[in-house]
């Protein structure tokens, strides 16, 4: 038990911050677990299921309101077995009752609070139940007793529900992997949906919400470097300009915001998660390069400052962090990234020309910028640029960008002093992952090799600490009782043929082919050639979990399967094994009839079928670690070709089956010497670093 002397139910010594909390409500709360099933067949008793997390802000309101309720948790405590899940944690759990949930609301999202039988189906669920009844919906305390009442006096109706739910999940799931050739046919539809999808006005893609798609982005950046497409750049452009310049990137701290409640991007849900955070990333650093623009280049670095910020000690020590909370108190929404005029005005110290520079850059006469739960209170965003700032005041551009920098550094300064919302330093290694991947790319793409160091200290601690032989990685780093995830597999496996990449090492490339083995040898679903979430083996606490999930769309986290399949492509294009490309072949297959029903949302999809049905361009950097091989490594590096991979090897290191048979033609001793061939087409080799960017960029496979 832990030594908190606050803790009073079975969550007392969990690691996790959210179930931490939920270990001082009133409530008898229990860990998911067979304990917790066993004792509601014991007693007989249907199940409460609250499933959250520590970065949700209606988590912390419903746990305010609802669980630390004494009178509430006492009516839970009598009717219910509790039990309480972190989704951050458990997101295998997560996935499989919010999809019930869904197929019986058509709702879901967190708070999920779903009431199970005691052998863990779903027969009523929602997502946040207020206090008391409004706007239309009923107050937990309605919702508890007349549940319970239903399972002791007309229980046959909670299990004619729950027959209902359960055979609708098998409905999608025998629907989910619907087989067909891929072909490019299916890569043009989804791109065709997203340019049908796209806001022309704002950018992104559909309606508020707007959830930023790096995904999406990056398929279309390839669709319009490969084939010069204009209308592809202006969307991405649009877009990845509108997402930097509004509220949902935060303007003083840098790191993007979960997503924006309005469709132009200026009012977020605050919380910062590093499943956005490293994708997005990826995207700005390597679309400031291939797109030569400065404001994109701003943004990347302004994520990799967010990060060195908020958890210096664990960059330091390798990792990130998992999430920042959206606020620091139940009864808050926003308040710390927030701002009325007057705090603006006294935070800069009443400086009539610092006080109008800010109401201009950062739109605070825009009634668009303002809280809903309180208009004064205003999110910052960029509403104009130096050039607009030093016109209005009638000011030089220069004194303007001199003012600008005052002001943001003021008021950082004085938001700093806030109490800041909290930052989970979890080890999650899925989300390392994604996030040890935008270092390197930045680390690539705009030169900040202490981005890139970051980033190998990360992977170093998951793969050290998270790694079990024969199994994989955990999906929480350094937790004996974490299983291994599909994410953790397809995430790790691409961050270290990043990391293979940027660094040459060939223990990354060996790390890379242990991930990929695990993936193959144990999520495989034999039945489709897709790859479960959970291992094919996994011991299951209900039948629940034994239900296999194929993960296929974007939501907003890149697809385990699509992300699988891209790995494996790009693994076998280093190391020519067709047993890799075989694999990711049939994640592709077991899809691709599903392609025009999943569109947009299988962005990642599309590409790694763009990696299977069109050239590879293989980069070969033949040197002896000279100063003039480090040229042309840094050239091959800085290269935003899509669909490219690079080797360096010394003269003497020569493997011929690991290249492609074009290339093992050409390769020689000669050095230094770049080798590079897009499929079946190959260029000359050159020695100077000018040549192999031009060849890079003009040759077609």
């Amino acid at each position: 038990m832990s030594s908190d002397p606050t803790a009073r139910n079975a969550l007392a010594g969990e690691a996790s911050p959210f179930l931490q909390h939920g270990a001082t409500q009133p409530v008898d709360w229990m860990p998911w677990g067979r304990e917790a099933f066993e004792r509601a067949r014991r007693e007989d008793r249907p199940i409460l299921l609250d499933i959250g997390a520590v970065w949700c802000h209606w988590c912390h309101v419903m746990d305010a309101e609802t669980y630390d309720d004494p009178e509430i948790a006492a009516l839970i405590n009598e009717n219910y077995v509790a039990i309480k899940v972190d989704r951050d944690e458990r997101p295998d759990v997560d996935a499989r009752y919010q999809r019930a949930v869904q197929l019986m609301t058509g709702q879901g999202g967190w708070p999920l609070t779903a009431f199970l039988t005691p052998d863990g189906d779903v027969f009523y669920g929602g997502t946040y139940f207020p206090a008391r009844d409004s706007h239309g919906r009923p107050s937990m305390r309605r919702v508890l007793t007349e549940l319970a009442r239903l399972w002791r006096e007309d229980r046959e109706r909670a299990l004619e529900s729950m027959k209902s739910v359960r055979e609708n999940l098998a409905r999608v799931a025998e629907a989910e992997a619907q087989p067909a050739e891929p072909e490019h046919a299916h890569l043009a539809h989804i791109i065709e949906d997203l340019a049908q999808s796209f806001d022309f006005r704002n950018g992104g893609f559909g309606r508020a919400p707007k959830f930023p798609n790096p995904a999406a982005l990056e398929l279309l950046l390839d669709h319009a470097l490969e084939n010069d497409v204009a209308w592809a750049r202006r969307v991405v452009v649009e877009t990845m300009h509108a997402m930097a310049r509004g509220g949902i990137f935060d303007q003083l701290g840098g790191g993007f915001h979960r997503y924006a409640t309005d469709a132009r991007w200026l009012v977020p849900h605050f919380e910062k998660m590093a499943y956005d955070n490293g994708p997005l990333l990826s995207l700005y650093a390597r679309a400031a390069e291939a797109l030569s623009d400065p404001e994109l280049r701003e943004t990347a670095e302004g994520i990799i400052s967010y990060y060195r910020d908020v958890a210096p000690a664990l960059l330091d020590e390798g990792g990130f962090p998992a999430s920042q909370d959206a606020d620091f108190g139940f009864d808050n929404d926003g308040d710390y990234w927030t701002w009325t005029r007057e705090e603006v005005h006294d935070a800069l110290g009443g400086d009539p020309l610092l006080v109008r520079a800010a109401m201009v850059a950062y739109g605070l006469d825009d009634p668009g910028s303002s809280m809903h739960q309180d208009p004064e209170r205003h999110v910052l965003f960029r509403a104009a640029d130096a050039q607009t700032v030093a016109r209005t005041l009638g000011i030089d551009v220069a004194e303007a960008k001199q003012t600008l920098a005052e002001v943001r550094s003021r008021l950082k300064q004085v938001r700093d002093a806030r109490p800041r919302p909290f930052v989970d330093e979890t080890l999650y290694s899925d989300w390392v992952s994604l996030v040890a991947s935008g270092h390197i790319a930045a680390a690539r793409w705009i030169g900040d090799d202490e981005a890139g160091a970051a980033a190998l200290r990360a992977l170093h601690r998951v793969l050290g600490a998270g790694w079990v032989d024969g199994a994989g990685l955990r999906h929480r780093v350094g937790d004996d009782g974490s299983g291994p995830l599909l994410d953790d597999q397809a995430y790790g496996l691409v961050a270290c043929l990043d990391a293979f990449e940027y660094t040459q090492d060939a223990q990354w490339l060996t790390r890379a082919r242990a991930l990929a083995d695990v993936l193959l040898d144990r999520f495989r679903d034999i039945r489709t050639g897709a790859f479960r979430d959970r291992p094919v083996d996994a011991q299951a606490d209900v039948d629940m979990l034994d239900q296999p999930l194929l993960p296929i769309a974007d939501s907003p986290t890149p697809a385990g399967n699509s992300t699988a399949a891209l790995g494996l492509l790009r693994l076998h294009a280093l190391m020519q094994n067709q047993r890799y490309a075989d694999a990711a072949y049939g994640v592709l297959r077991a899809f691709a009839g599903a392609a025009h029903r999943i569109g947009g949302s299988a962005s990642t999809w599309a590409r790694a079928l763009a990696w299977a049905i069109h050239p590879v361009t293989s980069v070969v950097i033949v040197d002896t670690g000279d100063t003039d091989g480090d040229a042309l490594f840094a050239a091959a590096l800085r290269s935003t070709r899509p669909r490219t991979v690079v080797r360096r090897i010394r003269p003497g290191e020569l493997q011929p089956d690991a290249l492609p048979p074009d290339l093992r033609a050409m390769v020689t001793g000669e050095a230094p010497r770049a080798y590079v061939c897009a499929g079946r087409t190959c260029a000359a080799p050159v020695n100077d670093p000018a040549a192999l960017t031009e060849v890079l960029h003009t040759l077609r496979g």
